[in-house]
């Protein structure tokens, strides 16, 4: 499993990194970035909800 975040979409909240902290970080632009790839099994689950819950659609995770 792999997350992307669309950089132009992203709109700096952290919610992804509150989420989901083992896959998700904010860059030094504050915006957020996958520090994993693949994205192993067992931070799968919240890597979804982070996708999920983002208020602007900006993560993808397939």
């Amino acid at each position: 499993m792999r997350a992307d975040v669309d950089r132009d979409a992203c709109i700096s909240c952290g919610l992804c990194v509150s989420i989901c902290p083992d896959v998700f970080e904010m860059d030094d632009e504050d915006i957020s970035t996958v520090i994993v790839d693949p994205i192993p099994e067992e931070f799968e689950d919240c890597a979804k909800e982070a996708a999920e819950e983002c208020p602007t659609n900006a993560i993808t995770v397939e």
